[in-house]
């Protein structure tokens, strides 16, 4: 039986002891981006109108019919290290893309908020996807910003 949430817009924030340069390299960056969460890379042409593409892990890469890429979007407003607003579609889900916001805000004593705010509206299965309610998907964003706050105020990813 599947279930989907009735939340049309997602929104998660973490606090992280980091700068804002280093939270905006981690989430932007193919080299970052595959050291923490599902560990897969992904690349963003950072202009509006720039293409974003999320490329399959080699884990995923173990299952038979996983296309390279898995991930599609386009950046829709970039102001470096505070804001990025994007599209996201995942391949795998025969739905509308979505549109995803990141808010870096830099605090006191060298901690900074991470908001990320999903707008899933018209995308159940992206909904149930991102938040971790998929069984063998994953976490979701919950499982994914843990681990990037985990990687870089340790330098290990839980998963490391």
């Amino acid at each position: 039986m599947s279930t989907t949430t009735n939340t049309t817009v997602q929104i998660h924030r973490v606090y992280i002891k980091a700068t804002p340069e280093a939270i905006w390299e981690a989430i932007t960056s193919p080299e970052w981006s595959k050291k923490y969460g599902y560990q897969a890379p992904v690349e963003y042409d950072l202009r509006p109108g720039g293409a974003i593409k999320g490329y399959a892990s080699p884990e995923m890469m173990e299952h038979p019919g996983t296309p390279e890429v898995i991930l599609e979007g386009e950046v829709i407003e970039c102001d470096p290290p505070r804001r990025l607003v994007q599209t996201w579609n995942p391949l795998w889900i025969d739905e509308p893309a979505t549109r995803l916001t990141y808010e870096i805000e830099e605090g006191p004593n060298g901690v900074c908020s991470l908001t990320l705010t999903h707008d899933v509206t018209n995308a159940p299965q992206t909904a149930d996807q991102v938040a971790g309610k998929l069984e063998n998907a994953g976490g979701g964003w919950v499982q994914v910003l843990s681990d990037l706050k985990t990687l870089l105020e340790t330098g290990k990813s839980l998963y490391s």
